[in-house]
């Protein structure tokens, strides 16, 4: 069974992102595919050091979790990232790790080439536009396949809980997850 890996960056434990991406991950195991959840919370990613290590070892040289994650990426046709907004972009340990994960893919086999996904926002306010523009060049320069929705992959909330209550915000959520699965059920 295809399977479709979830990276959430929310420190909170089931916060408003965690419940989002439990929600999409509903709908694409509705279509027939396999879901997993991954966790930055906890986790100490560190940023790039370029130093170039990866083309030759065939993953990063850094020891700090994120070579499970890319050998869970790899075994994957569908990438999906959701992180909450509180400063008007992603949250930094996201970006540190989808740096590493690019450029790893692009020194050694480019594992994310054609797989499916694309970035999902979740925010008090704001900022989740300028969030999902920073994050979709991620997906564009890995030749990866972002599917479209009813609107851009962003949610409003602030409390936990808030967010799966903003109907507008789930609606897309879901249609993105319906559009992620039918895709991959297509090219696979």
């Amino acid at each position: 069974m295809e399977k479709v890996l979830f990276i959430c960056a929310s420190p909170r434990k089931n916060g408003n992102t965690a419940q989002v991406l439990s929600k999409c991950a509903e709908t694409i195991a509705k279509h027939g595919l396999k879901t997993e959840i991954i966790y930055l919370r906890n986790k100490n990613i560190e940023s790039c050091h370029a130093c170039g290590k990866c083309a030759k070892i065939k993953k990063c040289k850094i020891d700090d979790g994120l070579n499970e994650i890319i050998d869970k990426i790899r075994d994957s046709k569908g990438f999906i990232v959701g992180t909450p907004v509180y400063f008007g972009t992603a949250r930094g340990d996201l970006m540190a790790a989808l740096q590493r994960i690019g450029y790893v893919s692009m020194n050694t086999d480019r594992f994310l080439s054609w797989k499916v996904g694309g970035p999902i926002a979740v925010a008090r306010r704001g900022g989740q536009t300028s969030t999902i523009q920073e994050l979709l060049m991620f997906y564009l320069i890995n030749e990866m396949i972002v599917p479209g929705s009813t609107y851009w992959n962003m949610v409003f909330g602030r409390e936990k809980g808030d967010a799966v209550k903003d109907e507008e915000g789930m609606q897309t959520i879901r249609n993105f997850g319906k559009n992620v699965a039918k895709l991959i059920t297509k090219i696979v």
